[in-house]
């Protein structure tokens, strides 16, 4: 019997406020949802023959803990920190706990919009960032993170 490697997930994290896409601020999110968010993550996943795992919290403690947890279990994290990404020394902290890429995502172009969003406390610890390609961002997050790991599949 062939011996089968083990390819652990990607974990899709999603902070503050992300439930309400689709609703909030349209001009600025578009008006996709969450849920069609995590059904891009799954299909582009999917395509390299690999699985995510997803999971959103308005709640900075919840999301350290999920980080937590995902060590030894996951094979990297695309985290959309939300408003979290300019204050939480906290989340980059447990951002490198797991000792996997992190790929940073962006809806909006950050760089082009209030001056205190163009400070990432995450960025620094970042394997890669992506920003202002609305939801198209985490396929493009999914797909890197599956060729860092050499999952074959369609690009």
């Amino acid at each position: 019997m062939a011996d089968t490697v083990r390819v652990d997930p990607i974990l899709v994290l999603n902070g503050p406020n992300l439930n309400m896409l689709g609703t909030r601020q349209p001009e600025v999110y578009g008006s996709d949802t969450l849920d069609d968010v995590v059904a891009l993550c799954e299909r582009t996943a999917a395509e390299f023959g690999r699985e995510v795992v997803a999971f959103q919290s308005n709640h900075e403690g919840a999301l350290i803990d999920r980080i937590h947890a995902a060590r030894g279990t996951v094979s990297a994290i695309v985290i959309n920190p939300g408003g979290l990404t300019h204050t939480s020394v906290a989340l980059r902290d447990a951002l490198v706990i797991p000792e996997v890429p992190i790929v940073e995502v962006h809806i909006s172009n950050v760089h082009a919009r209030e001056e205190f969003r163009h400070h990432s406390f995450i960025s620094p610890i970042a394997t890669a960032v992506v920003a202002g390609m609305g939801i198209q961002g985490y396929a493009a997050a999914i797909a890197f993170c599956c060729r860092l790991s050499g999952s074959s599949g369609q690009t």
